[in-house]
């Protein structure tokens, strides 16, 4: 299951979000749709603030004078931006990046602080380590609102230890009823399901979908084109890339029908003068959610042909349609989601007054599903044990989210996804498949808004990130 570090419930939509993830100054990858039913729509969500602009709002709102992170590949770093407003409609932004995990283990390795050294030679040695290029990395970034409907972020990131200078465009436009983005990215970075991170030389995505509305229905057309060979991200490792970002284009159609039923909601009194920390959570209730849908998808060039060669077509049971003199292949299915939540406390009282679970269960392929169910029945009328291919194919993706409030505005949160190990005897044992904690800081002022510093044990990476308008 990909891994998503937006939370089970935030943006109560199907389609699949960017994850968030300290390896690049942006703070953010696009997850690789390598399992052909899944839904490969990235884009499909509203602009979020720039990693950019949340350090800035941190550093003159929280008294934040950095900003921490944490990855294998750079250690522990800090972050400080440098904002330069040059006009009503835009501003540009100088985030600077200094790896102290580095700095401190190279000024170990230089014998830095043995006996006998004088205060001259050891801020002497303090300097000469200063100004190794590689313990930095810099992103200038510029949002600039075009018209009221329209909104472009630009991008450059580059970092002292790599040769590899990291652009994006993002081009974001509202019409009454629809959301067009359109994003250039040169390398893009990518992350697959088991973890691996991808860098693709070109990577062009248009994406058109309807506004999201909380029942009804919502579409999305979406065009994705990479160029040059993908490579894996910070590693010498050389192993087969995902198809799906070899050079070629691709096109897909989403529709979704989405309903919500409220099954239970509190009547008591919320305090009087008394504000919550936030007024998304501030109602009790019990409710439950379902989408269903189908999505289509189209391949062309390299692509098509990479679908092919990693055998994926042998478990495909949707509708699949090859075409060798154009080098294509199209790949329909349906898909569903049933989600539900149960809040207890209105968040206003300063201790414990918020208990939240909610969970999320996805079936990618409808398709694999009913074969699955059909075979499953046809071992039990048989008196014959289960199949594992065919429980595996009747069972959904489940994630599942704790929160709880700790003091004030601080509360622990706890989101994981849930697998039956089937390798095992009988009907396998439950394991935990990408957990992710993190510690919340409502910042009530603004209603709804948050700083989130999460933790990843599976990817050891840690963030703090700001939010706004996510339950």
């Amino acid at each position: 299951m990909m891994r998503k570090l937006r939370w089970t419930m935030e943006g109560q939509s199907f389609w699949d979000l960017d994850v968030s993830t300290p390896r690049t100054l942006d703070g953010s990858a696009s997850p690789v749709p390598t399992d052909l039913q899944l839904l490969p729509l990235g884009l499909s969500r509203g602009v979020r603030l720039s990693r950019a602009k949340q350090i800035d709002f941190m550093q003159q709102f929280m008294a934040a004078p950095f900003v921490p992170s944490y990855t294998p590949s750079h250690g522990f770093s800090l972050q400080r931006v440098f904002s330069i407003p040059f006009s009503d409609s835009g501003s540009a932004t100088l985030l600077g990046q200094f790896n102290v995990q580095k700095f401190v283990s190279s000024l170990k390795k230089s014998g830095f602080g043995e006996m006998g050294q004088s205060i001259s030679s050891l801020l002497q040695g303090i300097g000469r380590h200063l100004r190794d290029r590689s313990l930095y990395a810099f992103g200038i970034s510029s949002d600039i609102l075009l018209t009221p409907d329209d909104a472009l972020l630009i991008s450059f990131d580059g970092y002292g230890d790599s040769d590899i200078l990291r652009t994006k465009a993002v081009l974001h436009h509202k019409f009454l009823h629809h959301d067009l983005t359109m994003e250039a990215l040169s390398p893009g970075l990518f992350v697959d399901k088991s973890g691996k991170y991808w860098d693709v030389p070109s990577s062009l995505v248009i994406d058109l979908g309807s506004a999201d509305t909380d029942s009804g229905l919502s579409y999305h057309l979406s065009m994705h084109h990479n160029a040059g060979s993908p490579s894996r991200s910070g590693s010498e490792q050389t192993c087969m890339a995902p198809f799906c970002l070899l050079p070629g284009l691709s096109a897909k159609a989403a529709f979704a029908l989405k309903k919500n039923l409220e099954i239970w909601r509190s009547n008591a009194k919320k305090l009087k003068r008394v504000q919550p920390y936030d007024i998304f959570l501030s109602n009790p209730r019990v409710s439950l959610s379902g989408i269903i849908g189908a999505v289509a998808t189209s391949y062309f060039g390299d692509i098509s042909a990479g679908s092919a060669a990693e055998g994926s077509l042998q478990e495909f049971k949707g509708l699949y349609v090859q075409a060798s003199r154009i080098r294509s292949t199209v790949f329909a299915d349906v898909f569903a989601s049933i989600s539900f939540s149960a809040q207890y406390g209105m968040f206003q009282r300063n201790f414990l007054d918020l208990t939240r679970f909610s969970g999320r269960f996805d079936f990618h392929s409808g398709s694999k599903f009913l074969s699955g169910a059909m075979l499953l029945i046809e071992d039990l009328s048989n008196s014959q044990h289960p199949r594992t291919e065919s429980v595996k194919a009747t069972l959904p993706n489940a994630r599942f989210s704790f929160q709880q409030q700790i003091a004030g505005p601080v509360s622990f949160r706890a989101d994981s996804g849930v697998a039956i190990d089937l390798s095992k005897e009988g009907w396998g044992s439950l394991q935990v498949e990408e957990p992710t904690f993190a510690l919340e800081y409502a910042l009530y002022a603004l209603g709804s808004a948050k700083a989130i510093a999460w933790y990843s044990p599976k990817q050891r990476e840690f963030m703090v990130e700001l939010r706004f308008y996510e339950n």
